[in-house]
Formats: C-alpha cells, structure tokens, sequence
C-alpha cells in the first residue's frame, strides 16, 4: 500500500492467499500517456526491489508471465537463468511455445502489448479476470462465464473509445443472448470470487435497462394482484396438463416467436399441474411464523398421489414435533420479489417489497418470532428484500426450512422409514445461505447413504429462466445428469421446487423436496401410506 501511495495509484484491489504467503492486486492504469507507463514501470522496478529484498519469490499463481520476464535472472540469477534457457532450448528448440513468457531478455517486455482495464460497471470493475468463477458458472458449457461477460463488456467500451461501430454494434448484438439471457444470475460467481464479484447483479442491471414502460407496468400490476396472478398461472398449468399436447404447444410456440423468448415461458408436457393456494393459519402460541412460497402454489407436487407437497410436509412436521406456527393473513397476495429483481423490474419488486414486510413485520411480533420459508430461493429471496429494504424491518430474521426442521423438529421426531439411499442436489441458494450443512444432516439422518453426484452444479432454472430458455438448464446439468444416470438411488432431492423440476427433467429421476422424504420417514407406521393435507386456520 506504500507503493501504491508513493507512485499516486488509488483505489487499486489487493486480495490474496494468507496460508500461501502471496498477495495479488489490481492496478487502476490506462496506459493512453507516456507518463502513466512510466509510473508503471517506476512501481514495478521498485516492486520487484522490495519484494526481493525480503526473500520473497516475484512468481505467484497467475498474472506474472510477461510482466515478470525481465526480471527472472534478477531473481534466480546468472548461473539458474542460463540452465532455464537450457532446458527451454532442449525442449522447446525453435521456440514455439509462448515464445517471451517467462524468460525473455528484452528489459521492456513488460510494457510491450499492455492490456488496460477500462471502468465498465461499478458491479464488476473489481474484476482481475482470475478465472476463479468459470468453473461454478452455470452457463460456462452454452454461452459465456463471468469473466467472459466482464471482459466483453470492456471490450465494448473499448470499441466505443475507438469508434469501431461495427464492433460494437456486433458486440451488443451477440451480447444480448450469450451474456444477458442466459445468465441464470445466481450468485454462484460470487461464492468463487476473491473479491466477491456478483456478476449477476451486473446482468440484473442490464436487463432492467431493457424493460420498456409497458413492461414495468404489467409487472407491477403483476405485483399488487399477485393472489389473482398466481393463481390464474397455476390453474393455466393444469388446464394445460389435461388437454392435448398440440393445443397448447402451438399456440404457446407462436406466442414465443411473436411476443419473444424472454417473455413467454416455453410450455411441456413433463411440468407438473398447478399447485394449492397458501391460506393463513392462527395459533395462539407460534414458535415461528411460516411464509410458503408462491413457488409451491404455483406448480404442483411432483407425485400428488403420494404427497401433497412442500408446505403440507412442512406443516405435518411441525404438527407431530408440538411445534406451531403461524401463516400471514393474506399470503397468496405475498412473494418474496425474486421473480422481479432477478429481471430487473424494479417498480414491481418495490411494490411487492411495501406488501410483504409490514406483513411479516406484525405477524413475526416486531422481529421476535423467526420466519420460515419453504424454498432456498425464496428463503435467499426474503433475506435480500429485508437487507436492502428500510431500517426498521432489519430485525426480521429469515430461517431456511431446512435449516428450521434441522434444529427445532429433528430432535423430538423419530425416524421409523430409512431410505438405502438418496442422490442430494444442494442449489445456489442453499449454498449461499449456508443451508448445505443442515441439508446434510437431514439427509443422512433419512437415508445410509446420500450421494452429491460428480458435477453437481447450480441447475440454471433460475425462477422462470429455465422455462425462457431450457437449453441453459440442459447444458448446466449435463455433467450431474450423467452421474446421477450411472447408478439407481432410493430417492432424489432437492431444496427447491423449480430446481426438483429441473433435474427430474435431466435425469429422468422424480426429484423432491427434501423435507418431503424426511416427513415420510418420520411418519409413525400407521399413517405411512396417506397423503397429509393440513387443515388451515383463517386467520
């Protein structure tokens, strides 16, 4: 940080590995004076002096091949420099493999061909281009990663500093599906990120720019009559469900082709019919107050002849563990707003947000009851609603089901139907609300066996996203799909309803809720067989 103040860089990103003893950074330089690069090469010569003073090594991980050339025989010395030359000539004899990386004899190769970092976005200027993100990224195998996309992005403002229309105009246009639409804008980067990069907040962004007011509108019409919206999208569901396949697909396929992929969800015969309304329950005593999500009332449970769903196993478990809990008076009017911040519909998100914590914060007794919901998503979804909201609701605490069943119901209930074993998909959001490890404990709980398959990854149906564009959910589980295939499991799980269909469609394996299976496990003998359907309690 010295040098940084001595040679007047500011605002540079330093991150790094303390275990490893090796710091990486990020200068912020444009290189377009012949003054800035000889401040670079002053802070380089007088890095590369104090780092060497003190015994270190100027070779990290990555980012030191060219950059560092010139100043390898400084390091390592004469006599070690001339062997490394040895062996690139024994090896390497008409030096066509990356020839001037790492020993190159020009004292100025390091400011031959300079690659500049241009500002882009506040959300991702961070960025050092590590990589670290590629291998988590849901879209990496069909379109782009987040290091692709952030290094498109500077190069559009490249291309627009250099007037290159052409480019640019082709850039924006490829840009428009390969990183905006199918970025499934999980977070998933960020888990990976040194410097904690969301790029998916950056797509967010980008998409709300894209929304005309027409859009806006609907959406957040869509967000004050969210009961009637729901409920008229589930009972599409099942209407579609019971007629021929031709009636609905050619329709739904012109209304894609006409209105566009982005705003049509592609219709299938593997999507499960429309699910219950959620209705308010009063207790006298609640533990906890209990937000189902829309998700459950908007698509049915996977086998309704064998389990009512989510919410019910929910309930049931809460019911045998003496535990109770109350349901917000008017909660099919209530959502957690993922549907509209993860497509940058910012009005409707802010409606919704003026619905549902005043709600939550009066049904929760002002922050002192937990409130627990029945989706990962959604339950990442609250959290977010409550931490970029108003000051006041910052009490509220947001409790994953899973989460809540691992700690206040599994002590009390006792497991009477052992699965051989369970195939567990954890999702994004599980994994970014630090449920993974509950998640765990209840399956082991259920099953001897629990199996995450090899390439189990974030499954990309993102909400609606999926259903927009199917091809970034085949594509990101494809590897997880393949492991899952090699063998039978007694049962497959999940955390989230949109993520159960998702890999029931790419596995061909029914996908459930995993507080689902630990309700039947649980379920004292005589009762096994029966589907449980909660009575509910108007408030």
């Amino acid at each position: 940080t010295n040098l940084f103040t001595q040679h007047g860089y500011r605002d540079s990103v330093i991150f790094g590995h303390a275990k490893d003893g090796n710091i990486h950074f990020l200068l912020n330089e444009t290189f377009d004076q012949n003054k800035y690069v000889d401040r670079y090469v002053a802070f380089t010569e007088d890095l590369v002096d104090m780092i060497l003073a003190a015994g270190g090594t100027l070779k990290a991980e990555h980012g030191t091949g060219r950059i560092m050339a010139p100043f390898v025989r400084r390091q390592y010395g004469d006599e070690l420099y001339e062997v490394m030359l040895e062996v690139k000539r024994a090896c390497d004899p008409g030096s066509v493999l990356n020839p001037g990386v790492l020993l190159n004899a020009d004292p100025a190769a390091h400011i031959i061909d300079l690659k500049s970092t241009p500002t882009v976005e506040v959300e991702v200027d961070r960025c050092v281009e590590c990589g670290y993100c590629e291998p988590v990224c849901p879209s990496k195998d069909l379109t782009l990663t987040p290091r692709q996309r952030i290094v498109l992005r500077r190069e559009m403002v490249r291309a627009e500093s250099d007037n290159d229309v052409d480019l640019l105009a082709e850039l924006q246009q490829d840009f428009e599906y390969e990183g905006i639409q199918t970025c499934a804008a999980d977070g998933m980067c960020q888990t990976a990120c040194p410097v904690l990069i969301d790029t998916g907040m950056l797509v967010k962004r980008l998409r709300a720019q894209r929304h005309g007011k027409l859009e806006q509108g609907l959406w957040t019409q869509a967000a004050k009559h969210w009961g009637i919206t729901a409920k008229t999208g589930a009972a599409a569901l099942t209407v579609a469900g019971k007629v021929p396949s031709p009636a609905v697909i050619a329709p739904n396929t012109l209304a894609r082709k006409v209105l566009g992929n982005e705003r049509i969800p592609l219709w299938s015969r593997d999507l499960p019919s429309g699910g219950s309304a959620r209705t308010a329950r009063n207790s006298p005593s609640p533990e906890a107050v209990y937000f189902p999500s829309c998700i459950g009332s908007l698509f049915g449970a996977a086998d309704p002849n064998s389990s009512a769903g989510t919410g019910p196993a929910l309930l049931e478990l809460c019911e045998r563990a003496g535990i109770a809990l109350n349901v917000p008076a008017d909660i099919q009017k209530l959502c957690c707003g993922t549907p509209w911040k993860s497509k940058g519909l910012g009005p409707g998100y802010e409606v919704m947000r003026a619905k549902v914590l005043p709600v939550l914060w009066e049904s929760s007794r002002y922050g002192q009851l937990p409130v627990v919901c029945d989706a990962a998503s959604c339950s990442e979804g609250l959290i977010e609603l409550i931490n970029t909201g108003p000051q006041e609701y910052r009490r509220l605490e947001i409790v994953d089901a899973i989460g809540f069943v691992d700690q206040h119901l599994m002590s009390t209930l006792k497991v009477v139907n052992k699965l051989g074993s369970l195939a567990l998909h954890p999702t994004c959001s599980s994994t970014r609300i630090g449920t993974n490890q509950a998640m765990n404990r209840l399956a082991s709980a259920i099953a001897d066996e629990v199996v995450i398959p090899d390439g189990w990854g974030c499954c990309a149906f993102a909400g609606d996203r999926g259903l927009l564009h199917p091809e970034l959910t085949a594509s990101a589980t494809e590897a997880e799909a393949l492991s899952v295939s090699t063998r039978s499991f007694s049962a497959y799980a999940s955390t989230n309803r949109t993520c159960e269909i998702g890999l029931t469609r790419a596995t061909g394996r029914p996908y459930r809720h995993l507080l689902e299976l630990v309700n039947e496990a649980t379920r004292p003998a005589a009762t096994t067989n029966s589907v449980y359907h909660p009575r509910s309690k108007e408030t």
